[in-house]
């Protein structure tokens, strides 16, 4: 089923209503409601009034409580799947200010523990120079480009909570797009290899010529096994639902097993960078 970014932005307020219009036609309140469902009631008034998200569970516990019919039931479960995907526009992001989204990621960052990237063309904030980072954002408004960097830069402090493990897949095109003049492309590329060297990073590269697989690849990011997000030109779009997330960590997992770490990966990114210095 075709998704448009519209109905990401209604489906939420969509499910509340219709979840509460359910409720009534049931005449139940909602202390009787939460009580058949064994939640609390205010937890059930901030699903109603489009505060809470409900997992797809709480919807099935809720769609039982309510004795609703099968066919209803399937059609609040297809909202209730949409509502789990989240657009995040790009011309939005920026109207609001890209400080905005980089404080959204530091919250995601310090509420999780085990982090998945796998990255197609470019290489992401957290690993990145000062020099890539500005150059990221060099089609950014001017007044936010200052900000915007400190922010990323500040975020890679996260990198440094053994606390936290962080597994990150690069393809060579993501560690050689030349965002950067050559030299410093060089100096990116041997950040990445220092790096690889923290006990709480891994860092794998999959060469030129790596079979991924069926299907089109995409840059994503997986948080626990809770969040993933998945990178547009334009936007991103932000899943919840845990089999969409469970479906993104085991195509992680392919092509982990696809990807040279360690030596290997610090011997290919030391090549590639020597051939950045070579074309000086």
């Amino acid at each position: 089923m075709a998704i448009e970014p519209d109905q990401l932005d209604q489906s939420g307020r969509e499910l509340a209503a219709m979840l509460k219009r359910l409720r009534r036609q049931a005449g139940l309140s909602g202390a009787r409601l939460a009580a058949r469902c064994h939640m609390s009631q205010s937890k059930i008034s901030r699903i109603e009034g489009n505060k809470s998200r409900p997992s797809l569970l709480d919807v099935e516990q809720i769609l039982r409580a309510l004795d609703a019919t099968p066919a209803v039931a399937a059609e609040v479960m297809a909202l209730a799947r949409i509502a789990q995907t989240e657009w995040q526009d790009g011309r939005a992001l920026r109207r609001k200010g890209l400080d905005k989204k980089q404080l959204q990621l530091a919250g995601l960052e310090a509420s999780s523990s085990v982090f998945r990237y796998f990255l197609l063309s470019m290489i992401t904030g957290l690993l990145a120079t000062p020099a890539y980072v500005r150059a990221s954002l060099g089609d950014a408004p001017a007044d936010q480009q200052a900000k915007a960097a400190a922010l990323k830069l500040e975020r890679q402090r996260v990198l440094f909570d053994r606390s936290k493990r962080f597994t990150f897949l690069l393809t060579e095109m993501a560690v050689r797009y030349p965002l950067v003049p050559r030299g410093e492309l060089a100096v990116q590329i041997d950040h990445l290899v220092s790096l690889s060297r923290q006990p709480n990073i891994r860092i794998g590269v999959l060469p030129l010529g790596t079979c991924l697989g069926p299907g089109a690849l995409n840059t994503f990011t997986v948080y626990d096994e809770a969040v993933a997000t998945a990178e547009l030109d334009l936007g991103a779009i932000v899943f919840r639902d845990n089999r969409d997330v469970r479906h993104l960590i085991e195509r992680f997992a392919r092509y982990e097993e696809s990807a040279l770490f360690g030596g290997e990966a610090r011997a290919r990114l030391a090549d590639w960078a020597a051939a950045c210095r070579g074309e000086l």
